[in-house]
């Protein structure tokens, strides 16, 4: 599967983004990726993929901030 596009962004707002997370949002790669663990970018349905594209968070760190389906 395809990983979605990045949406773009202001420099302000990578800025941020950098500064909450620690790390630049990259294609493919989960923004809380520094616990040095496979972030896994399979998605549950195209609004998740469209949250990866704006806030590049994977599938289980949307489930953590945002909960999930089965709770």
């Amino acid at each position: 599967m395809e990983t979605p596009p990045l949406s773009p962004k202001a420099p302000e707002i990578e800025d941020l983004i950098e500064g909450l997370t620690g790390l630049r949002r990259q294609e493919g790669r989960c923004v809380f990726q520094r616990d040095g663990k496979e972030h896994n970018l399979t998605f549950r349905d195209d609004l998740s993929k469209r949250e990866f594209s704006i806030s590049g968070m994977c599938q289980s760190c949307q489930d953590s901030v945002f909960g999930s389906e089965e709770e």
